[in-house]
């Protein structure tokens, strides 16, 4: 049945209420053990990648199963040498001779994904919705200053809702020695562009003054998508930066986002 206009709220609340269904389920449902190796036909993630056999990080296919992507496929770079590899890379930032605002995008650029996966990229909000609703998913932060120290950030829950539902990020239980910085100001945070503004702050955008595409709050601890500024900089959290990790005034080096299924087992 096509709702009529007449209608169009109350189908609306039911959607609200159906996805905090959902998202009250995720949080309270049971890990399950992963299949076994000899059932995977199409590997719906870099770990069912890795169980086929493929053990050398680089471009795969994947197949995941959402309405989103109608099991089309999708080619993501699988990180199979980080802590017993498995991990489908969301998104990397590094010096590949881009402009300082390469991330600087608009919400249909944040949708479809951008960027080469061998360098750097943003999968897409609706592939990264697509990957962490179809199993239960941990993420990991990789970080690199460019003095070259290293740090990691890993949360044991993570998804993200819908566009209907403004990508709404969903992310708990840190561990890791980066330390916290994105549970307080940006879990329940809607996705914001610099031309769709759905941040919490009153009196500006967040993504036109900080210059990325997040889940901005009013307005945040990290900022990963922000301008490859590469080191100090004078202006304040605009570029790629980790609050508890180098500051707001010290752009990042490289960046890497990470997701693997919570069942994993090295």
């Amino acid at each position: 049945m096509t709702p009529t206009c007449d209608q169009s709220d109350k189908f609306v609340s039911y959607l609200d209420i159906a996805m905090d269904m959902i998202s009250k389920v995720k949080n309270n449902f049971p890990v399950c053990p992963t299949i076994s190796q000899n059932k995977i036909l199409k590997p719906v993630d870099c770990e069912e990648v890795l169980l086929s056999g493929q053990k050398k990080s680089e471009v795969y296919t994947v197949f995941p199963r959402s309405r989103v992507t109608e099991d089309r496929p999708l080619e993501v770079f699988c990180d199979m040498d980080t802590d017993g590899g498995g991990w489908t890379v969301l998104q990397r930032r590094g010096n590949f001779s881009r402009s300082v605002d390469y991330f600087y995008k608009d919400w249909a650029s944040y949708k479809k994904g951008f960027g080469d996966n061998e360098k750097d990229f943003w999968l897409g909000n609706d592939n990264i919705f697509a990957l962490t609703n179809q199993r239960l998913y941990s993420i990991r932060f990789d970080l690199k200053a460019v003095d070259g120290e290293r740090r990691y950030a890993l949360y044991d829950t993570f998804w993200i809702d819908d566009e209907n539902h403004k990508y709404t990020l969903h992310i708990k239980d840190y561990s890791g020695n980066a330390g916290e910085s994105v549970l307080e100001r940006h879990d329940n945070r809607k996705f914001s562009t610099n031309d769709q503004d759905n941040d919490d702050h009153k009196e500006k955008s967040c993504s036109q003054q900080y210059k990325g595409g997040w889940w901005y709050g009013a307005c945040h601890n990290t900022n990963l998508n922000g301008l490859y500024l590469r080191g100090p900089h004078d202006s304040s959290a605009n570029g790629v930066n980790w609050r508890t990790f180098k500051g707001l005034n010290e752009s990042l080096d490289t960046t890497e986002m990470k997701i693997r299924p919570k069942t994993f087992r090295k």
